[in-house]
């Protein structure tokens, strides 16, 4: 991607429109396909965007494009910057916070504590520009100014920013350990209607019958039927 012009697709448009070089050579340069090179030159693609001129923002001379239309196999190269950016190093250690907002550091770290517990520590002292040290004396109500604290979001303090502690917040809460759900969970129909429906109880006579004492009470009962016939 370093060796590609700026806005690749623009600066394609605009070598179509305006040189004799072939579509292997603009594709090449912008890091495109021939196939998308020729449907520009149709005007089936990139129909809607502005063709940009590199020679005005520096990135190719005219001598290098006419060098170019004479010989077919040439290849565009990028010019030299003029102006050389060097690249910051990385920053390691906390983060630096204005000597105007030091003194809100300490609400923040409450605020974290009470709001995000999951976050460890070092996350809390990366995102705050914080000492471990008094991230664990808020933490443990020892700071010297612990009677006048006041848990104040570190967003809305400008300490960091929200996309900053919605990462950190992710990544800690990745990193936890999972909890099975206790809950209750929904059961299949199925097995919701066996669960519902009683079981039989017990009969509190269910004992051994006795044959004889059954037809004796049968033959009681038709003794009892015949007296009846006869006094009507």
């Amino acid at each position: 991607m370093a060796n590609l012009p700026l806005m690749p697709k623009a600066t394609a448009v605009w070598l179509v429109d305006n040189t004799a070089l072939s579509f292997e050579q603009i594709a090449e340069f912008c890091g495109m396909h021939v196939l998308e090179i020729a449907a520009i030159a149709d005007g089936e693609f990139a129909q809607g965007i502005r063709g940009m001129d590199p020679t005005g923002n520096g990135q190719l001379t005219r001598d290098e494009i006419r060098r170019c239309e004479n010989d077919p196999n040439a290849k565009l190269r990028l010019a030299d910057p003029k102006v050389r950016i060097p690249q910051g190093s990385k920053r390691k250690g906390p983060r630096y916070t204005p000597v105007t907002k030091r003194h809100d550091r300490p609400n923040a770290i409450l605020w974290m504590v009470r709001n995000h517990p999951e976050l460890k520590d070092s996350q809390i002292g990366k995102l705050l520009g914080t000492t471990k040290s008094t991230i664990q004396q808020v933490r443990e109500r020892t700071h010297w100014n612990s009677s006048n604290l006041t848990p104040m979001d570190p967003v809305a303090l400008g300490l960091c920013t929200q996309i900053e502690l919605d990462a950190a917040v992710r990544k800690a809460s990745k990193d936890a350990p999972r909890v099975a759900d206790a809950g209750a969970t929904l059961l299949p129909a199925a097995q919701t209607q066996i669960l519902e429906t009683p079981a039989p109880k017990p009969r509190e006579d269910d004992e051994e019958l006795d044959a004889d004492s059954v037809f004796a009470k049968l033959k009681s009962l038709k003794g009892k039927v015949e007296d009846d016939d006869d006094e009507e």
